[in-house]
């Protein structure tokens, strides 16, 4: 059964909270953690937005819902990834198995050469078999053309080819697929840090990110993903698959303010044009349903 969206749930609780009481807030402090912002976060929010409620002697839920916009929106952190035209750009695409992270890659694929970009990309996934023939699949499809090496071969190589690939034309993206084993995390911290030092001397300057792919559905465990990939290897942006206004939605607030990670995509479907610019804006009415 499909998870009740946040901004139905606090249609309902609104519906169900004639009175501004000191009970109102307590019980959207909870739901405000049910819709996964962080509890730290959400007393805070709450805090502030009781007092101003009190203060003004606000009890309208329209009124009131535009406050916490207000209280929330400076948490949003976005950022707009377009490559420099001249330069070599890379960016390692970061993630756990099961996130999206080779679909995500194909559309990044697809959005960046629609827009008239050099873009390759490097199947640096090594460990898994399936992730390069996947890869491999979607630059068929996409008519992206692909760099790989044989299944267990090492993945910074592949990184390093695809970059003297875009080099050899003069500019462009490389976009490269990486492993997300996490329960073996040291092997896993270890490659990684290998690829970011190949990819980091390769690309121009200014021109390497590393993007992280969350599932938007999983709520806190993308938390805890995004902390350790931070902690690894640094995180520059992030895109969001599976995001419909969902119930997990407020885990872009929680990687704002506890992480100061900004958003660069959403991904709201399978095929490759379901990937668009993240707007806080837009995020954030789509979440309080304004």
């Amino acid at each position: 059964m499909a998870q009740m969206k946040f901004t139905e749930k606090l249609k309902n609780f609104f519906s169900s909270h004639k009175q501004i009481t000191e009970e109102f807030f307590e019980n959207l402090t909870d739901m405000l953690i049910e819709g996964d912002i962080g509890a730290k976060t959400a007393f805070e929010i709450c805090g502030l937005l009781e007092k101003r409620c009190r203060k003004d002697k606000i009890q309208d839920e329209k009124a009131i819902v535009l406050i916490l916009k207000e209280l929330m929106l400076p948490y949003i952190k976005s950022i707009k990834l377009d490559p420099e035209p001249g330069k070599v750009s890379v960016y390692l695409v970061l993630g756990v198995n099961g996130v999206g992270k080779t679909t995500s890659v194909a559309k990044l694929a697809k959005y960046y050469s629609d827009k008239g970009v050099n873009t390759i990309m490097a199947a640096a996934d090594t460990f898994r078999a399936a992730a390069i023939e996947q890869l491999i699949l979607h630059g068929e499809k996409t008519g992206v053309r692909v760099v790989s090496h044989q299944h267990g071969s090492d993945p910074a190589a592949v990184v390093y080819d695809a970059a003297a690939a875009v080099s050899a034309r003069g500019d462009g993206l490389v976009l490269a697929d990486t492993a997300g084993r996490l329960h073996n995390k040291e092997n896993l911290v270890r490659e990684l840090q290998k690829i970011d030092r190949i990819a980091r001397e390769k690309a121009g300057e200014g021109a390497y990110r590393k993007i992280l792919v969350l599932d938007a559905t999983t709520g806190q465990n993308a938390l805890r993903q995004a902390e350790v990939f931070n902690e690894s290897v640094g995180v520059d942006a992030v895109i969001l698959t599976k995001y419909d206004s969902t119930a997990k939605g407020g885990i872009v607030i929680t990687l704002g303010k506890e992480l100061g990670i900004p958003v660069a995509f959403m991904c709201t479907g399978e095929t490759y044009t379901d990937i668009g610019d993240f707007n806080s804006e837009t995020y954030i009415n789509d979440f309080l349903g304004l």
